[in-house]
């Protein structure tokens, strides 16, 4: 299994990557393989069904919107997001679907589209059937994905965490562990930035590699601009107000403060506009999840406000780092709050902005390494329990924790030599037999935690 930084890294739009971009493009597949095997004009009907997580919380994640989107041939990084409310209200209404963007079929949401809450599929908890149906009622072609976390979407036919990416390509300087990352980093002589970059050469020239790295900070910093400008109450029903346009606002009325922890202040601004702005269906960065995509952005904006020298190509070496980390838990364990709970989304980004922040700060490669390990160690466990299945509380602000979080291991790192006594290697496996062992109500199914203990009563979700 070979990872580009940019399969990491994907632009796309909230509310969740595994529960709204992964279905979107299972679905725009679907829609493909119809045109493909030139079946799309003989379909009448299409049926979705959602399983497992994406059963139990599809509702409040945005499922159901990005099923639709996707089976008329959109996709996360190119729909219209201010019209998508109004588009998925007209075939809704109007019980007219455009499959493939191309072919008009009937539509009923409430008999051809099923949020099965209690039931799973095999292979991973996000899973998803798509049937198409003649004018006679007979099945054209049926076809099961899952969404396996970051927008990754795998084909129903895989069987194993071998066919999560089916790409044959060799790298120059491939690896599998921390342990054999930095051993290529010191027998060549190379910063783990450079030796990804290397690596990104199997996919493209280095000059696009960083010219697309440059457009991703871009949309992470237009997302910033934008949680910060917007406010109001955010979708869904919980009535969670948008803090970052006010926090913004008191932040700028005291600039001279002599607050020795005001930088931290700011950080915290930066994820939860983030985060708001994900939570309220904006288009975001997949960093490597929708639910903890605050956090590379908040730290990657903290190196360039606040540290001396800070530059475009240290965004380059930032996000090249932390996809080289990100690689590593995706190998590894998993990035899908659904299969280990949040540990795989919080933990995994706050390990990989760890990491990069230690890389631009001038840290070795070891130092790198242990401020991974640091920003893992003590995210073990994290539960994923949304409250009423939408991606606020606790999500947005655990992404500004875990950005603060990010800052400190990498201090902590710097301050040592880069030997500790738990490698990152040892810290993922850990993560991983953690979230197999987690029971699934902690697991992105809102039925635990958080979820269960703080509402009197249901809240009425309205579909985000």
């Amino acid at each position: 299994m070979v990872i580009s930084a940019l399969d990491l890294f994907k632009i796309g739009i909230g509310p969740s990557s595994s529960h709204t971009v992964g279905p979107m493009l299972a679905a725009a597949q679907f829609s493909a393989y119809l045109k493909d095997a030139g079946l799309l004009t003989s379909v009448t009907r299409v049926v979705a069904e959602m399983f497992g997580s994406l059963g139990a919380t599809g509702k409040g994640h945005g499922t159901p919107k990005a099923v639709l989107l996707g089976l008329e041939g959109e996709e996360p990084e190119s729909v219209d997001v201010a019209g998508i409310a109004a588009r998925v209200a007209y075939i809704r209404d109007n019980h007219r679907l455009n499959l493939g963007g191309c072919h008009s079929i009937s539509y009923n949401h409430s008999t051809d589209f099923f949020l099965h809450r209690r039931k799973s599929l095999p292979f991973h908890p996000n899973g998803m059937i798509f049937s198409a149906f003649d004018e006679l009622g007979t099945t054209l072609i049926q076809k099961t994905f899952y969404s396996v976390g970051g927008g990754f979407v795998v084909d129903g036919n895989a069987h194993s965490d071998d066919c999560l990416i089916e790409d044959s390509r060799q790298l120059p300087y491939e690896f599998d562990s921390g342990a054999e990352l930095l051993a290529l980093c010191a027998r060549h002589n190379m910063s783990i930035a450079e030796l990804m970059l290397a690596n990104e050469e199997a996919w493209r020239p280095t000059d696009v590699t960083r010219a697309q790295l440059l457009k991703l900070w871009c949309f992470m910093k237009e997302c910033i601009d934008n949680g910060i400008a917007n406010s109001g109450i955010l979708p869904g029903g919980l009535q969670v107000p948008r803090r970052a346009n006010k926090l913004h606002l008191q932040l700028i009325a005291r600039p001279d403060s002599t607050d020795p922890l005001a930088v931290l202040d700011w950080v915290t601004l930066y994820a939860l506009a983030v985060n708001e702005e994900n939570a309220a269906g904006g288009r975001v960065v997949t960093a490597p999840t929708n639910g903890a995509a605050g956090i590379i952005p908040a730290v990657l904006n903290y190196y360039l406000e606040f540290v001396p020298g800070a530059n475009s190509e240290g965004i380059v070496t930032f996000l090249l780092t932390a996809a080289a980390i990100g690689t590593l838990y995706k190998k590894n364990a998993s990035i899908s709050g659904a299969e280990v709970g949040c540990q795989g989304e919080i933990g995994s980004a706050c390990s990989m902005a760890a990491g990069a922040l230690t890389a631009v700060l001038g840290g070795t490669p070891e130092q790198v390494e242990n401020a991974a390990e640091i920003g893992m160690e003590h995210n073990l466990g994290l539960t994923c329990d949304p409250i009423g299945g939408l991606v606020q509380v606790p999500c947005i602000e655990r992404n500004a924790m875990g950005s603060i979080k990010a800052i400190h291991a990498s201090r902590i790192a710097l301050h040592g030599d880069g030997t500790h006594f738990v490698s990152l290697d040892k810290v993922i496996k850990t993560m991983r037999k953690t979230g197999e062992d987690m029971h699934k109500r902690y697991k992105e199914t809102s039925r635990g935690g958080l979820a269960l203990h703080v509402l009197d009563v249901p809240v009425n979700i309205i579909e985000c």
